[in-house]
Formats: C-alpha cells, sequence, structure tokens
C-alpha cells in the first residue's frame, strides 16, 4: 500500500502558529468570521422582510435562516450550559493536551452529551426532549403501525407520495425506510417512548466527539485530533443534535467513516475484515437518508490519502450487499429517491425560494458550525489551494463537496441546520489549524453562540 509524501507537520503547535503569519494570522480569521456574521445578519434581515404581514413569498421559517420561530426565554438549564462550557473554557484545551488519548475521547464523549442535554433541557424534560419525536410529523407516530417489517418494506415507495389516505408521516415520507426500522428496533428491544428516543439520538449524537478525531488520529493527524477535543465537546449544532434523529445519524455516520478510516491503517486480514464492516455500515447509511450518498467524497478521500484501493473496493462491496438484502426484501433505492423528490415538491420544496435559501441555508450553516469553523476554514482553504495535503485539509474539503452539492441541488431549502450535521461535523477538524493561544477565545464563541440560539429561538428539534 504506497503512502503519500509526508506533509509538513500540521499537528505540531509550533507549526501552527508559524502559519498564523502566513495566512494573514488572526487579522485574516476575524475577516473571514466578519464576513461570515454579515451573511448571517443579511440572512435575517432578507428572511424577516420576506416573511412580513403581506408577503407573496413563502419561507415556512418564521426565524429564518433557521427553521424555527423568535421565541426569548430562559431556562434554568442554561446556567447548567454556562457552567459546563465555562470548564471546558478554563480546562478542556490542558486536558486534550495532557490526558491519555482514551480518557481524553471519554471525557470529550461525557461533556459533549452534557452539553447537549443541558441545552435542549432549557425548555424542559417534556418540550426540550421528550416530546421532540413524540408527534405526528416523527417517525414515532407510524412505529406502532409496524407489525410486519417485510411488508413494510415492500409497500414503503407506495406511501411516500401525498394524496393518500395511509401517506407515511412527513419524516418517514422523506427518508428510506432505514430510518424508521432504527425506531422500530429500538421499541422492539423494550426501549418505546419519546424521551427514549430523543435520548439516544443524544447518546449517538455525542459519538461525533470521538469518532472524528479518532479518524484524524487513525489518518496520522494525532496533535490535531487532540487540538479539535473541546471543540467537538462544545459543538453548537449540539443544539440540533438534542434531540433530532438527524443527530443520531450524524453520530452513526461518524463511526461508519471512522471504521473505514482503521481498514485503511490495518493490515493483514484484519485490514479486509474493517473494510467490509465500514462498507456495510456506510451501505446501511444511505437507506437512512437519500442524501448520505454524498457521503462518497468523504470516503474516497480517506482511502485515497493512503491509496488504500482495495479497502475501497472491498468496503464498495458491503456497501453494495446491504443494498441488494434492502432490494431483495423488497425496497428499491432509486425507486424510494425518486419518488420522495416527488413529494418534496408536492410540499414545501415547490414554494420555497431557491433564490434565498441557496445562501442563506449557507447563513444556517455557519451558525451550526460557529465562528471557530469559520475561521478554521479559512486556514483549511488556504493549505488546500497551497496544495498541503493533510487529513485536516482531506476531510474538511471533501465535508463542504457535499455540503455544496447538497445546497445547489435544491433539495435542501431550510432546515439546514439540522439536515447537514452529519456533513458538517466533519468541518470540526478545521479548529485544530487555530493557534493554540486563541483556543479558549474562540471556544467562548462557539459556547455563546449556541446559548444564544437556544434561548432566542424556539426549533421543533
Amino acid at each position: 500500500m504506497a503512502v503519500p509524501p509526508a506533509a509538513p507537520d500540521v499537528d505540531s503547535g509550533a507549526d501552527a502558529d508559524a502559519r498564523t503569519s502566513h495566512h494573514g494570522g488572526a487579522r485574516r480569521d476575524l475577516l473571514a468570521v466578519a464576513v461570515t456574521a454579515g451573511l448571517v445578519a443579511t440572512a435575517i434581515a432578507v428572511g424577516a422582510y420576506l416573511n412580513r404581514a403581506g408577503s407573496d413569498v413563502v419561507l415556512w421559517a418564521p426565524a429564518a435562516p433557521l427553521y424555527g420561530r423568535w421565541e426569548p426565554r430562559f431556562g434554568l438549564a442554561a446556567v447548567l450550559a454556562a457552567l459546563l462550557a465555562i470548564a471546558v473554557i478554563a480546562w478542556g484545551p490542558g486536558l486534550a493536551e495532557r490526558l491519555r488519548w482514551r480518557p481524553a475521547l471519554a471525557l470529550s464523549y461525557v461533556t459533549a452529551v452534557g452539553w447537549t442535554l443541558s441545552l435542549a433541557l432549557i425548555d424542559g424534560w417534556q418540550r426540550g426532549l421528550a416530546g421532540r419525536l413524540d408527534n405526528r410529523w416523527e417517525y414515532l407516530d407510524e412505529v406502532p403501525g409496524i407489525t410486519d417489517i417485510p411488508a413494510m418494506l415492500t409497500g414503503f415507495t407506495d406511501r411516500i407520495l401525498l394524496g393518500q389516505p395511509d401517506t407515511w408521516a412527513v419524516h418517514v415520507a422523506g427518508h428510506p425506510p432505514g430510518a424508521l426500522l432504527v425506531f422500530v428496533w429500538l421499541d422492539r428491544v423494550g426501549l418505546s417512548g419519546g424521551g427514549i428516543a430523543s435520548l439516544a439520538c443524544v447518546l449517538v449524537g455525542g459519538l461525533i466527539a470521538i469518532a472524528v478525531p479518532v479518524t484524524l488520529r487513525t489518518l496520522g493527524a494525532p496533535d490535531a485530533a487532540r487540538r479539535m477535543l473541546p471543540f467537538a465537546a462544545l459543538f453548537p449544532g449540539a443544539v440540533w443534535i438534542g434531540a433530532s434523529a438527524d443527530g443520531l445519524f450524524a453520530g452513526y455516520m461518524a463511526v461508519a467513516v471512522a471504521v473505514l478510516a482503521f481498514a485503511v491503517a490495518a493490515t493483514g486480514p484484519r485490514r479486509d475484515v474493517l473494510a467490509l464492516l465500514a462498507g456495510v455500515l456506510l451501505g446501511f447509511g444511505v437507506f437512512l437518508s437519500y442524501g448520505f450518498v454524498l457521503f462518497g467524497p468523504l470516503a474516497l478521500a480517506v482511502v485515497a490519502y493512503r491509496r488504500a484501493w482495495r479497502v475501497l473496493l472491498v468496503a464498495v462491496t458491503g456497501a453494495l450487499a446491504v443494498v441488494a438484502a434492502f432490494a431483495l426484501a423488497g425496497f428499491w433505492w432509486l425507486d424510494g429517491y425518486t419518488t420522495v423528490v416527488e413529494r418534496y415538491y408536492q410540499n414545501l420544496g415547490a414554494v420555497r425560494p431557491y433564490e434565498y435559501w441557496v445562501w442563506a441555508n449557507l447563513a444556517a450553516l455557519a451558525i451550526m458550525v460557529g465562528f471557530a469553523v469559520v475561521a478554521g476554514l479559512r486556514r483549511a482553504l488556504a493549505d488546500l489551494l497551497r496544495r498541503r495535503w493533510h487529513p485536516v485539509v482531506l476531510v474538511v474539503a471533501a465535508a463542504l463537496v457535499a455540503i455544496i452539492a447538497a445546497d445547489i441541488s435544491g433539495l435542501s431549502k431550510a432546515e439546514t441546520e439540522r439536515i447537514w450535521l452529519p456533513f458538517a461535523v466533519w468541518l470540526l477538524p478545521a479548529v485544530a489549524l487555530l493557534p493554540r493561544t486563541a483556543h479558549r477565545w474562540w471556544l467562548a464563541a462557539q459556547a455563546a453562540l449556541a446559548v444564544t440560539v437556544n434561548l432566542l429561538v424556539g426549533t421543533p428539534w
């Protein structure tokens, strides 16, 4: 297996700080943030204008560019969120450097889960968590009616379109059957109800704080992996991880990519076993969301970095086996996809203006990932232009390709702060390019943004 020439040590703190002047440093970081803040402000202002009384434009998002309503409020859990954020800001960067790797990962995960729960509980247990997935638009509404899984798979596509008495609930209709199956399986093992489903989304979503840094470390960027740990723990997107199925999907897909990275780094028979497992996981992923075919660039970047083409071949075999299994069970992915596109334009997709959302989606993305990631992206793109091929640049660039493709497609008009979570978590590694001396300031900015959004905007997830 050929290995590309070693890139300059992106992980070295001294090297990262040296690049500060090379890339324009803090001034250019702040300029990128200012431009992005301007984009967000413009999206809010234009959204408010288009949402005005008497407007002929239908955004269907009162707090555009976010999906929700302007609803200033305060919950006692906001104090817990603030205290947790202060602790991470004060001690997170130091602990990420000093702790042994596995304890550092465990601490990152526990903190990420605590952060997500504290943000969600600002609205209380029922409104903030238990009720999020227990309504007529969500998966749980359909779970009691699934008494025959093979029959459900065979007739799944027939129930996607509107205009028939047995049309699936909105979120079920908009996804392949794998998404519904997850909640059916939870119910079958006795983990029933909205509270359990929401906690499952939080617990699995928190795995991004393990899987993304593990992928970086496995690809040969251990210092970058450590540097991003506090930022993964205080991810602003936690507002939408707790609780939405997309948070669960984000954690699941992050683990699938991490397994692929393990396969790339492995040798002997273990490599093929891991590659096959990664393929099966990624293959099932495209039955969680049609959009997850866009994980192709990220998977390819992981494999291409070490030119592990055998891993790619075995993984594709595993993914195709999953596609074949669903087809034999009665569901053909392409039929589902084309029918979902038709359903999309039966509903809000037909009225939400592409001209607004094609750029306002990016403002929603910026709110979801936070301004520290924006600053890191500036540095990652600078490295990309200079052809500095290191793991951070590769995964970030691949995630950006997926997001841009989703945006241009017109099939992601609004709600992208939730829908794009599985891709956006792969922009987090960009923070590893920020100088260590600025980490606490950027962490504070991340936490302040998440708490502010949660206190001002009422979202259905």
